[in-house]
């Protein structure tokens, strides 16, 4: 990936060479507040979908879509094309406007989050342009990330599209898409911040193999994430919310049973639901043992280095917390919020401490 690429004698991200510490610290600051806005973005996907809430839009309006209903007519019009659509007719047959409008805030603040994030990325990215504060190198990359967004607006309609024809479901893999596309900006664009953060190389060489296994790690807790969304997708947390066991086998029946076999992989409830179990857990004990090593070789570590791994740590001791807890408890609203952010959080720490072997 092109944010990844270092020269052999100048071991600093390149895009950072001709700017300003005032220059840096102020881009900084702004991407830092973008990626805080993905990060509530992506909570606050996760809240729509795990209050029903995604398909409560039945139109997209990418010019007007900001303004909701003003005076009950309008409000009376969006609640009637809602009844035209599949989930009112199968799933909500019945619902007051009072009970709609408790749906579309969620939805509705979604999209309008979205649409925020652009503004505060486009309007200060043009006046940094137009002041000079920018290197050459790293325009092209902020403006493929906003690119990416405007993508990533245009991926989220053709998801809730999937859910308004017959199946009042959105397609789980349109839905991971989504999120696949959200983890990708914000993993982008917090690449660039610590960039900008941290320019000079760390004066230490740090241990290779640690420096692989930083890497390998990113890929697992990626990977991971990944699968969170096909859990997510097709509801597969509703279902054996036992642990260890899923109910009363530590392998469970029928996760093999779809014809073609790779259909299991995304479309099997018990299948998805253990993958992604099993993804986890050999995440965690791979971020342990990552950490133990690291403990060891702590008088050759950057500061940076060691910080990182104590952060990844304690982020995956929370995530594997909350996601044992979400599933015992059959998915509550809050504590799927939360599991949702800590993946985030697990991801930022991970890619942090990728960052400070990377440029050692």
């Amino acid at each position: 990936m092109a944010f990844f690429t270092v020269s052999s004698n100048n071991p600093m991200p390149h895009y950072v060479d001709s700017m300003s510490d005032r220059a840096r610290r102020q881009v900084a600051a702004w991407l830092i507040l973008c990626c805080a806005m993905i990060f509530a973005m992506v909570v606050l996907g996760g809240v729509t979908r795990l209050t029903g809430s995604g398909l409560s839009m039945v139109e997209w309006n990418p010019l007007f879509g900001f303004i909701p209903p003003l005076n009950e007519q309008q409000w009376a019009e969006v609640f009637e094309k809602y009844r035209g659509s599949p989930e009112y007719q199968k799933i909500n047959l019945g619902m007051d406007l009072e009970g709609f409008k408790s749906i579309y805030w969620f939805e509705f603040g979604h999209r309008v989050l979205g649409r925020l994030i652009g503004t505060v990325f486009l309007l200060p990215f043009l006046y940094f342009l137009v002041r000079g504060m920018l290197s050459r190198p790293l325009v092209p990359r902020l403006f493929a990330a906003f690119i990416l967004g405007g993508l990533q607006g245009v991926l989220g309609w053709y998801m809730v599209k999937s859910g308004l024809i017959d199946n009042p479901h959105v397609s789980q893999y349109r839905l991971t898409a989504h999120l696949t596309l959200a983890l990708l900006i914000y993993a982008y664009l917090l690449w660039l911040v610590f960039g900008l953060l941290f320019p000079d190389p760390v004066r230490r060489t740090n241990p290779s193999g640690l420096k692989n296994g930083s890497l390998l790690l990113l890929v697992m807790v990626s990977i991971t994430i990944v699968s969170g969304g096909f859990v997510a997708g097709i509801k597969a947390g509703l279902a054996y919310n036992t642990f260890p066991k899923m109910g009363d086998h530590w392998l469970p029946q029928g996760i093999w049973m779809l014809e073609p076999g790779w259909r299991n992989l995304f479309e099997n409830i018990t299948t998805v639901q253990f993958d992604h179990r099993l993804l986890a857990t050999l995440t965690f004990f791979a971020i342990a043992a990552f950490w133990l090593y690291a403990v060891k070789q702590r008088r050759s570590l950057s500061p940076g280095a060691r910080l990182g791994s104590h952060l990844l740590l304690l982020a995956a001791i929370t995530q594997v917390s909350l996601g044992i807890s979400t599933l015992l408890l059959h998915v509550p609203v809050a504590l799927g919020a939360a599991h949702q952010a800590g993946a985030l959080a697990l991801l930022t720490a991970v890619l942090f401490l990728y960052h400070r072997f990377r440029y050692a």
